[in-house]
């Protein structure tokens, strides 16, 4: 998620609010960024997730200092390693981003930089690259999606596809948001189907207008499969061994 608020009482009431709806062994936790921005207006990156289901293994806030190519981003990536015992895929690295809207094509295409760096740095094979990309409409437009690597490296799945709508607002129709892994791990762990936008205006039978106070974009998913558990027959023969 983007945070705007630069005192961090949002995040923190949202955190107490989760954790005083669920039980002990459910709690949540928080990893989150310094504050990002070129200028006075700033960001942090936050991941919010349940404790007894994944830890996170390693973070890294992406330097953004390759020669000749320096300050790519208005928002470098914050990059969070997880360890997820009860998946199928073990270890998996997110990459968000919240591109600036008129740099979206040189700042996707950026996160192939990223990916390099963060893949030689932790040795990882499983990458999602989630978030606020404005990867549609005119910031994207389509003569330039060959100039994006991570578009045009066949070995990257774009699960939110260029036809989604993840606005809110009826008057647009672009697929902003989007999620891309890479890694046959992880994409061979995805649950088909499971990569959807999450349209909250129609679940809970909002206006437009009540959606937008709660954010002018709906959030993105992707659920992936849980381990297999042994049999009884196994269960019995890893016992006995």
């Amino acid at each position: 998620m983007e945070i705007k608020d630069s005192s961090n009482t949002v995040i923190r009431l949202l955190m107490a609010q989760l954790n005083s709806q669920s039980e002990t062994r459910n709690q949540f936790d928080l990893t989150i960024s310094q504050r990002l921005g070129r200028k006075s207006y700033k960001e942090q990156y936050g991941f919010i997730y349940r404790k007894n289901l994944v830890s996170v293994k390693g973070t890294y806030q992406y330097k953004d200092l390759q020669p000749g190519d320096e300050d790519a981003f208005s928002r470098e990536p914050y990059v969070v390693w997880f360890q997820a015992p009860s998946t199928e895929v073990k270890e998996f690295v997110i990459v968000p981003q919240h591109t600036t809207p008129e740099a979206a094509v040189r700042e996707i295409d950026e996160l192939y930089d990223v990916y390099l760096d963060v893949k030689q740095k932790w040795n990882s094979e499983n990458f999602i690259f989630m978030g606020d990309l404005n990867a549609g409409c005119s910031y994207v437009p389509k003569k330039s999606w060959k100039n994006i690597r991570l578009r045009n490296h066949t070995e990257f799945v774009w699960l939110i596809g260029d036809n989604n709508d993840t606005t809110v607002k009826s008057s647009t129709n672009c697929a902003y948001d989007r999620i891309v892994v890479v890694g046959e791990k992880l994409v061979s762990s995805i649950v088909p189907g499971s990569a959807n936008v999450f349209d909250f205006m129609v679940a809970y039978g909002l206006t437009e207008e009540q959606a937008l106070e709660v954010s002018d974009h709906f959030p993105i998913e992707v659920r992936l499969k849980e381990s297999k558990r042994p049999t009884s027959r196994r269960r019995k023969y890893l016992k006995r061994k």
